[in-house]
């Protein structure tokens, strides 16, 4: 399994972790630390030092309550991250839903969109259409970002998430838009409860049979504190164990803050999985 990006085509058959940079004053997670050209760039360097695969960039905040930000504000936090992150090796995703940006960010060079909308604004599939490989991240979200958790969505939430991606994805496809391009975000805590965003866990096999990658989104979210009762900024065990639990569900990228300990917790993963796979093996050999 693939994701094919502008400048990569990215192997899935080893988890990947995205590390995010936010560029924002007002970070739900790190209180608007990396803001500023010169902060955001050594924090992305930092990044892939500490084993991340992919940079995810993000100007705006999605944090429930926010406000949105102007199309020149973003551009003006983003596009001089944007243009030296693209010289650090590994690919760079780019967190918007505006059409106009996505355009002038794949102009320069960015591999991935990653959007909250999931391309729903007028012009953003078409803006994803005209570009002939880059990669993109469909979310499903209920509401926007403003009202999400006043009013979250109600019922089974596994198969209203499956049926919004499969006809966004299928939108898409009518664009052209390849299918090893498109990546699945299940949208934890974009406009659920608590139970949902653990029920899009538990039951993740059912979003894999959309047949598309899942990118997993659980790093210091609310619905950890919710279950442990720690704030945002001593989240970083439960963080850890979310991403391993759903890669071990078949989550092929996680989105995550704390790169260096979810890539080391990976790394006994995929340590485990490698002895499991030989063993296998010799038991075939010896029962023919």
């Amino acid at each position: 399994m693939h994701w094919q990006t502008t400048r990569h085509r990215i192997d899935l058959a080893t988890p990947r972790v995205m590390g995010i940079v936010n560029l924002t004053p007002d970070s739900f997670s790190d209180g608007g630390r990396h803001a500023g050209t010169r902060p955001a760039l050594a924090h992305c360097e930092e990044l892939v030092a500490q084993g991340a695969h992919i940079l995810d960039l993000g100007a705006e905040s999605s944090r429930p309550g926010t406000a949105p930000v102007s199309l020149e504000e973003e551009r003006a936090r983003l596009l001089p991250v944007l243009r030296e992150a693209l010289s650090l090796g590994v690919p760079v995703s780019v967190d918007t839903y505006k059409p106009a940006l996505m355009r002038e960010v794949l102009d320069l060079g960015a591999d991935i969109v990653n959007d909250i909308w999931a391309l729903r604004q007028p012009g953003a599939r078409e803006a994803v259409a005209a570009h002939p490989s880059c990669g993109v991240c469909l979310m499903h979200m209920h509401g926007e970002p403003r009202t999400m958790q006043r009013v979250p969505m109600e019922g089974d939430a596994v198969p209203q998430v499956l049926a919004f991606l499969q006809e966004q994805t299928a939108a898409l496809g009518r664009l052209g838009v390849d299918k090893a391009r498109v990546v699945w975000d299940a949208g934890i805590g974009f406009g659920k409860t608590v139970e949902q965003n653990f029920a899009l866990l538990a039951r993740q096999h059912e979003l894999l049979a959309g047949g598309h990658p899942l990118l997993a989104g659980w790093s210091r979210k609310s619905s950890l504190g919710a279950v442990t009762g720690l704030a945002v900024h001593e989240r970083l065990a439960p963080s850890v164990a979310a991403a391993l639990l759903a890669v071990e569900r078949g989550a092929r990228i996680v989105r995550v803050h704390d790169v260096r300990e979810t890539a080391a917790a990976l790394q006994v993963w995929n340590s485990t999985i490698s002895a499991v796979l030989p063993a296998q093996g010799r038991a075939g050999r010896s029962n023919p």
